[in-house]
């Protein structure tokens, strides 16, 4: 379980709710109808948030000075792991409003677990190295996803009233964009 929710993070895989799930295609663009490449999207079932089932994990690591995913989408309710795969020390923290947390110098895999249990988005960094930083994009729902080179992305829609929430890391705001979506679409293009 735990290389699935990092490749969720990685690759833009997607979990589905319900049995009567139909494709949604979606296209995030920016404000100059240009394609934004690793957006983060998520369907909602409308005023129907959905937590993680216990035991929820995922992985952020630190390699080669950087984090691996540089955005990583979780459910909430997930605990995110922080293994630290370089021979230096890290010093992984977030002042964010969403989740304050910091896990002082460690190597391997010393640092607790962070359980994210409230929705939004969360900068993180490390405190030795500067230029390291990374997000990790909360959501209340199961279905989500990133945008791909085309800022595309397909969706196994929940039957049932819909509120798509997309957020990318060019946009200045730490909260998703919201947008109820119209009854029985089965495309969408958003601009950010």
């Amino acid at each position: 379980m735990r290389s699935w929710l990092w490749a969720a993070g990685l690759m833009g895989i997607v979990g589905t709710t319900g049995a009567q799930a139909a494709p949604l295609q979606i296209q995030v663009l920016d404000a100059k109808g240009q394609p934004l490449v690793g957006a983060v999207v998520a369907l909602e079932r409308s005023g129907q948030p959905e937590r993680a089932r216990a035991g929820a994990r995922a992985e952020m690591a630190q390699k080669d000075r950087q984090f691996a995913p540089q955005i990583l989408v979780v459910q909430t309710g997930t605990e995110v792991h922080f293994p630290n795969l370089d021979p230096v020390r890290h010093h992984v923290y977030s002042y964010s409003s969403v989740k304050s947390f910091e896990r002082k110098l460690y190597l391997g895999e010393g640092a607790e677990p962070v359980l994210f249990d409230r929705p939004g988005v969360v900068t993180v960094g490390c405190n030795i190295h500067d230029r390291m930083s990374a997000h990790i994009v909360v959501v209340d729902t199961p279905v989500f996803g990133l945008t791909d080179e085309r800022g595309q992305l397909s969706l196994d829609a929940p039957a049932g009233g819909l509120t798509l929430q997309a957020w990318h890391p060019s946009r200045k705001d730490t909260k998703l964009h919201r947008q109820v979506l119209p009854p029985s679409a089965t495309s969408y293009s958003l601009t950010l």
